[in-house]
């Protein structure tokens, strides 16, 4: 990936990427990418959504990126972790991070028109969601709980079909600002805050001036024109994993943007062609 953005035309900034989250050496937060022939462009990535899933030969493993104008994707600073709520168009104005998880059920119910009982709720299966899953569970919404992948769970509350009706919890910030671009272009509903997960993160956070505690919406963490791009590693309900066929090897990909949803399959050849 870094390789092919080396190339890319323009100047591109990694306003949030995995190097500081995985102690990873490249697209680090501040990394300039680009051929530097052109406008100037915003990126947040990760490479390898559901790192272990890949490793251990499950599904949802994704390549993921986002991209948008110069200055339009929030940047977290040295934040690793943001709390998250994620829903479906029909909701968009239903949420509020600053109530409980138990009104946030019941306002999307009504946004929805339909039960408590008939939701489904993606949550993280992580130590730290263990009494959110409990009320989740107690409050009599159908909750999911993959290990990884809030991405991939939060395109499924977005896309028309999609199995998940809502996302809470916490998860990365990379994976929070990629999200946010697909919110927006499918005009659903998204707020956000950061949850330091360690006394050191959140006093490196106040240092740096950032208000732990804000409610970030939607515009917050994406002011301009972006879009979103996943390709399947893995495979999964979302995308294939690559296939060979002929020759050639195939790969899925989903592009979001604005208003649109394409699907792309891409053929590369042992000649490069």
């Amino acid at each position: 990936m870094r390789a092919a953005l080396a190339n890319a035309a323009g100047t591109g900034t990694v306003v949030i990427g995995e190097g500081e989250k995985d102690s990873a050496p490249m697209l680090y937060n501040g990394e300039r990418v680009g051929n530097g022939l052109g406008q100037a462009f915003d990126i947040a990535v990760d490479p390898l959504e559901c790192t272990d899933n890949c490793a251990d030969g499950l599904p949802g493993a994704l390549a993921t990126i986002a991209v948008g104008e110069a200055g339009s994707l929030w940047s977290p600073g040295p934040g690793l972790s943001m709390d998250k709520l994620v829903v479906a168009p029909a909701a968009s104005e239903a949420i509020d991070l600053r109530e409980s998880p138990e009104s946030n059920l019941e306002s999307v119910a009504g946004a929805l028109g339909r039960p408590i009982s008939d939701l489904r709720v993606v949550v993280l299966d992580k130590p730290r969601h263990g009494e959110l899953i409990e009320r989740m569970r107690s409050a009599g919404a159908s909750v999911s709980t993959p290990s990884a992948g809030d991405v991939a769970a939060s395109l499924e509350v977005l896309l028309p079909g999609g199995e998940n009706d809502l996302l809470m919890g916490i998860g990365g910030t990379p994976e929070g600002v990629m999200t946010a671009t697909a919110v927006q272009a499918l005009g659903g509903g998204m707020q956000a805050r950061l949850a330091p997960q360690s006394d050191s993160e959140r006093a490196t956070l106040a240092a740096v001036g950032f208000e732990v505690d804000r409610v970030l919406a939607l515009e917050d963490l994406v002011s301009g024109d972006s879009f979103f791009v996943a390709c399947g590693v893995s495979g999964g309900r979302l995308l294939r994993r690559p296939w060979r066929s002929d020759g050639a090897t195939l790969t899925e990909s989903i592009v979001v943007s604005k208003g649109s949803v394409r699907r792309i399959v891409e053929t590369s050849f042992e000649d490069g062609q």
